[in-house]
């Protein structure tokens, strides 16, 4: 059986450091992909999203494994968009306003067929609230800076501001907040939260 490590194909893009901003580039990549919005803290619909995004990525993760192409690979971790339409209450403590696109990054090898028993199947076991909004996109990045992040989400202020003055200082800041969630919050202490805070720019 072949064994894939994603996270170590795409160090650059998913071990960043945390002691400075640096500039990626972002190739096109397959993600699992649902839309909503709401305060993540107490959306229904976001722990609904998040739900369904794993329920089908392991799903796959264990058709691939037990298929013919025989391939071992980690689910991604879980990653989010995040905009408003008044970008300026995006700011605020007030989340009601945010909206979102949670999603899970697929192996190059993970083809649309798959997916599409993948969701068939968990629907016919699980049925998960949020499971017909899924989609698999194509979705492209491009230039990004980027850094990690250690702590809660409520301390990200200070790093999100280092990531905004390395873009204004060469470009400026296009697409959408993108954050990509390395730890398990339920289990780890949030002082050690790991967190990819990263932002296309031109």
């Amino acid at each position: 059986m072949e064994k894939v490590d994603l996270k170590k194909e795409l160090k650059h893009l998913y071990q960043p450091s945390a002691k400075e901003v640096v500039q990626v580039d972002v190739p096109t990549m397959n993600y699992l992909m649902l839309d909503g919005e709401g305060d993540p803290n107490t959306s229904r619909a976001y722990s609904d999203a998040v739900e369904a995004l794993f329920m089908v990525s392991y799903t796959v993760k264990f058709m691939v494994k037990k298929g013919a192409s025989a391939i071992d690979y980690g689910v991604m971790p879980l990653e989010g968009l995040w905009w408003a339409d008044d970008m300026s209450r995006f700011t605020t403590t007030d989340k009601s306003n945010w909206k979102w696109t949670m999603m899970i990054m697929q192996p190059s090898f993970v083809t649309p067929g798959m997916i599409g028993s993948a969701i068939a199947d968990v629907k016919r076991n699980k049925n998960p609230t949020a499971i017909s909004k899924l989609r698999l996109e194509a979705f492209s990045e491009g230039s990004c800076a980027q850094v990690l992040h250690i702590g809660p989400f409520s301390e990200e202020g200070p790093t999100i501001e280092k990531v905004h003055q390395f873009i204004d200082s060469r470009g400026q800041r296009i697409g959408k907040h993108h954050e990509i969630y390395l730890s398990d919050i339920r289990k780890a202490d949030p002082s050690r939260w790991k967190t990819i805070i990263r932002q296309p720019m031109q």
